[in-house]
């Protein structure tokens, strides 16, 4: 009962907080009379406000999360939601819509409080399932919504006004659940009791998944040095000041960092997440473009649905490839992200909205592959304690990332270039990723090839020396 609990209400949160019929159709919004804001503002002037805002408030957040206990901030991100959608609903003007795209941040900036939750109040033995429910269930829910605000669009001739106020109603619903939840009485960093501390202690002992393959990039951080088992267990039943965890923070941070295939798995990630965003950010303006929403019934709806649903059966899928990721995973990294590059440039060039959306569907799928891919092979690698840490540095630098592309690219203050010459960026920033993880594994294959060389050689050079005889080596002592 003490799993289940806190774990229905976290579902029916994240069900219903991502339940938002109007996501998909949410350019055609802030275009149409209900707004009648310009492409050039929405592209220009709002969305950049969602990158940036997220950008600034994800470690304060990150740090508010440890140290309020997790609840208080799931009831800031539910507030944040509904604030959204009333602002949406209720008010008009660009300075109105910047606010919107603000509190959105903070809401997406908060969902490290979503995940992290569950695993200050139940057992380490439930994490694994626990999880799968969680994110399984905003899956579902993200996929439900599109669903819902096509068939309202296009089966019920609903108007986008109208998917504005289910969206809100939706939010409404989540923002109850909350505050029944449990109020956890310990922390990652900050709240610590003797408990958290072996199991700590205890997690850092044991990769979360072994095989054989990975052995190399498990190695540096299979287990905690002398010093991270000391700074986890000497804030016994205490409560670590600022400062401290920003210490031992810091020294995690190195640690972690030394490993050198988690190293090249958050690099993909780093900068396959910011393209990512970028080009699911502003999907919908190249459609409109494309596909006038004025002119013609669009279908966002159902292509957001069926990419999501496909992502995760990607997703699902991983753990049934025969692929050695420790000997082939740059070179994996590197044919998919020149897809995923190829995805984009179909969507810019051919400019047939049936091919663009076929495209953003396989490449959302290969992204989400991908990623699940990436978080497995850095989590095998980790203590328990270090998978908050290294996620959100992961996070944080691809928003850094984000931004300065953002503003170079998109903002009115910088270029300010037109979608299409953005998307054409983005494909060609895709194709560099694949070049340097090109190089990157042919120079992993390079490197194993020289390393069984010189064994091989090793190993004949003593087989035609032979060993000393014994009476030899005797004599001489």
């Amino acid at each position: 009962m003490s799993v289940l609990y806190p774990t229905l209400l976290l579902c029916a949160y994240g069900f219903f907080s991502n339940l938002r019929p109007s996501e998909p159709f949410l350019t055609a919004y802030l275009m149409g009379p209900d707004q009648n804001l310009t492409e050039s503002q929405i592209v220009s002037e709002i969305y950049p406000v969602w990158t940036y805002s997220y950008l600034a408030l994800l470690f304060p957040v990150f740090l508010a999360t440890d140290y309020l206990c997790y609840k208080p901030v799931l009831v800031l991100q539910a507030i944040s939601f509904v604030v959204t959608y009333v602002m949406l609903l209720k008010t008009q003007g660009l300075l109105a819509m910047q606010l919107v795209e603000f509190f959105f941040g903070l809401a997406t900036a908060s969902e490290v409080a979503y995940y992290s939750y569950i695993y200050s109040v139940v057992e380490p033995e439930h994490y694994q399932r626990v999880t799968g429910y969680c994110r399984s269930v905003a899956l579902f829910g993200s996929a439900a919504g599109s669903l819902i605000g096509q068939l309202l669009l296009s089966v019920a001739k609903a108007q986008l006004l109208h998917l504005v106020i289910v969206t809100l109603a939706s939010a409404a619903v989540a923002f109850v659940a909350p505050w029944f939840l449990p109020m956890p009485q310990r922390s990652l960093f900050f709240h610590k009791s003797s408990a958290t501390a072996e199991k700590t202690q205890q997690s850092s002992r044991t990769p979360l998944m072994v095989k054989a393959e990975d052995l190399e990039s498990k190695v540096p951080l299979s287990s905690c040095d002398d010093s991270a088992i000391t700074r986890s267990s000497e804030a016994d039943s205490q409560s670590s000041g600022l400062v401290e965890v920003m210490q031992m923070l810091f020294a995690d941070f190195l640690e972690c960092y030394k490993c050198r295939p988690l190293l090249a798995w958050s690099v993909w990630w780093a900068l396959a997440t910011c393209g990512y965003f970028q080009v699911v950010n502003y999907a919908q303006p190249l459609w409109e473009n494309i596909r006038p929403s004025k002119e013609y019934e669009i279908y966002n709806g159902y292509v957001e649905t069926l990419s999501t649903l496909l992502g995760a059966l990607a997703a699902l899928l991983v753990g049934y490839l025969p692929i050695n990721w420790a000997l082939w995973g740059e070179l994996v990294l590197c044919v998919l992200s020149l897809l995923m590059a190829v995805c984009v440039f179909v969507m810019d060039t051919l400019r047939q909205i049936w091919l663009c959306y076929a495209s953003y569907v396989l490449f959302r799928a290969m992204y989400m592959l991908l990623i699940t891919v990436a978080t497995y092979q850095i989590a095998a690698s980790l203590s328990t304690q270090r998978y908050a840490l290294v996620f959100g540095v992961n996070t944080f630098m691809a928003l850094l990332l984000q931004s300065l592309l953002t503003f170079v690219v998109v903002d009115s203050a910088g270029l300010g270039l037109d979608v299409f010459t953005q998307f054409l960026i983005y494909g060609g920033y895709f194709a560099v990723i694949s070049t340097v993880f090109l190089i990157a594994g042919l120079f992993r294959l390079a490197s194993r090839r020289r390393c069984k060389q010189d064994v091989m050689a090793d190993s004949r050079a003593e087989a035609e020396s032979g060993s000393p005889p014994i009476s030899d080596t005797s004599s001489s002592r």
